[in-house]
């Protein structure tokens, strides 16, 4: 009998609409519901031939990241699915830090954050605090900003940044690309393969394909977006698309992710 693959989801979230308000969400019909950790494990154990060890859960823009922080910290203590938390926090010399965090995410492609908030001098100062503690920074960035997180890598060049779904990409753009091989040059930036509409195959093809020779091998990880993938795609299809692409690679789907976070 063949090995089952090992993996690690890179990027999930899960929310307690009894309990938490997400303003977001408002425009968002397909997921107007509460979604536990143990619909997210369901996900996966409904796929057979894959040794799932867990995920990284990562923020969900609340209202309220206190409260979020407690109901995560729960979940967690009794879960060991649940490998590591990418906390809410807004980036600065003093932002708050989870002790139990593993990392930290300030939405940037959201319509409240300013363009051009990841080039402040308090958010450049943020990074290098973090980077000194050996935080990283999760950067969900809006595909048109991707050029001023260059620019912040090109500042603070030994902080640890994780990019969110590819850049959020829309088209295979001169800029888009110009910018994605700016930011392969650093060796401290890693990439999530995750956030695409995985309708249009040529594009997706075309896209992983880009991906693939512009970045280092050990620097691309395998994310699900659990459970915002329902509005592009669905786990399934995503999973299944990225096998066949890396061919069940074992660093993208489970090395990597562990280098990463230090899990």
């Amino acid at each position: 009998m063949a090995e089952k693959l090992k993996m690690i989801d890179t990027h999930f979230h899960i929310w307690d609409l009894n309990r938490q308000n997400l303003p977001w969400l408002d425009d968002v019909k397909e997921l107007q519901a509460s979604f536990s950790i143990d619909d997210y494990l369901k996900a996966y154990e409904d796929i057979d031939d894959i040794d799932f060890k867990g995920g990284v859960y990562v923020e969900v823009d609340s209202d309220n990241p206190y409260l979020e922080d407690e109901i995560i910290y729960d979940i967690k203590k009794n879960n060991d699915k649940l490998l590591g938390v990418v906390a809410r926090s807004e980036v600065s010399p003093s932002m708050r830090l989870p002790i139990f965090s593993i990392g930290v995410r300030e939405p940037l492609h959201v319509d409240s954050s300013k363009r051009g908030r990841c080039l402040e001098d308090s958010f450049i100062e943020g990074i290098k605090e973090l980077s000194a503690n050996k935080f990283t920074f999760d950067s969900c960035n809006r595909v048109d900003e991707l050029g001023d997180l260059v620019k912040l890598m090109e500042k603070v060049p030994d902080a640890k940044v994780v990019l969110n779904h590819l850049g959020n990409v829309e088209s295979l753009s001169s800029d888009y690309k110009d910018n994605m091989k700016a930011l392969a040059k650093f060796p401290n930036l890693y990439l999530k393969v995750s956030g695409y509409p995985t309708g249009d195959k040529k594009f997706v093809k075309e896209l992983l394909q880009f991906i693939k020779e512009t970045f280092s091998a050990d620097k691309l990880m395998y994310a699900s977006n659990w459970p915002v993938i329902k509005t592009y795609s669905n786990l399934k299809e995503h999973l299944s698309i990225l096998r066949e692409e890396f061919y069940d690679n074992e660093d993208f789907f489970y090395n990597n992710a562990k280098r990463c976070y230090g899990l």
